[in-house]
């Protein structure tokens, strides 16, 4: 009997490890190309990874932050998804190359024209953003995940300091210190040439980050897999070796 029951703890404890591990790779996240630099121009992707088995992601919501609204935000057309841009009215207008502008962009929607995410993929979304705030550290970007089956994902919960991640963190999105000489890394007087050069000059940075984001993520979740089916295993032989003892006595 004893033998029976730490064969089912350790089973228990490889399932729990699989369970817990599973979801460190499966949020909803941003990251710039290169540097989000405090008061400058930044071209940030929103990747999104499918995390069931049987439906498609097809529609992503995200809701820009209010607190430090962006005066320009320029998605980047993206294959089989259509996306529409809201604005809404600024309780305090903003003031950009000498102009005020009194509506900042709340909220995007990219919405799949076709099959969308498919289950073992992800997409990224890219966006243009500024002027980003001088007075953040970073920008919290709410998101809503809907799949074919009509569920939703709510990636809406904002991460503490010091406190555990949440089951389901929002988006967020960190900013460097801007350069020593008093320029933002990557502004410019205009923001389409801002965006230019961060595009030319940091994809092969982002692509390398993102690679290196998702490696190390993944070979955790695997690691922490492997010991609990390890656990597991191991209390299951447990098990049966004592009772074949007990039968053979």
């Amino acid at each position: 009997m004893k033998a029976s029951r730490i064969a089912a703890v350790g089973a228990l404890a490889g399932v729990a490890v699989l369970t817990l591990s599973a979801p460190a790779f499966a949020h909803v996240s941003v990251q710039p190309e290169g540097e989000a630099a405090k008061g400058g121009y930044a071209v940030v992707n929103f990747k999104v990874p499918n995390e069931r088995d049987n439906a498609s992601t097809t529609k992503l919501e995200v809701t820009f932050p209010t607190d430090h609204p962006l005066a320009s935000v320029m998605p980047q057309p993206v294959d089989g998804w259509d996306v529409k841009v809201t604005k809404s009215k600024l309780d305090k207008p903003l003031e950009m190359h000498g102009k005020k502008i009194d509506e900042a962009v709340t909220k995007v929607t990219w919405t799949a024209d076709g099959d969308g995410i498919e289950p073992g993929f992800f997409q990224k979304f890219p966006v243009s953003v500024g002027t980003l705030p001088e007075d953040a550290d970073e920008l919290v970007f709410k998101a809503l995940q809907t799949y074919s089956t009509k569920e939703v994902v709510r990636w809406i919960e904002v991460p503490r300091e010091g406190q555990e991640e949440p089951d389901y963190p929002a988006p967020v999105l960190a900013l460097a210190e801007a350069s020593g000489d008093g320029h933002s890394h990557g502004a410019s007087d205009g923001a389409a040439e801002s965006d230019e050069d961060a595009e030319n000059t940091s994809a092969e940075t982002a692509a390398a980050a993102d690679s290196g984001d998702a490696d190390g993520t993944d070979t955790t979740a695997r690691v922490l897999g492997v010991v609990g089916i390890v656990v597991g295993a191991a209390g299951v032989a447990y098990g049966v070796l004592a009772g074949r003892r007990r039968a053979d006595a």
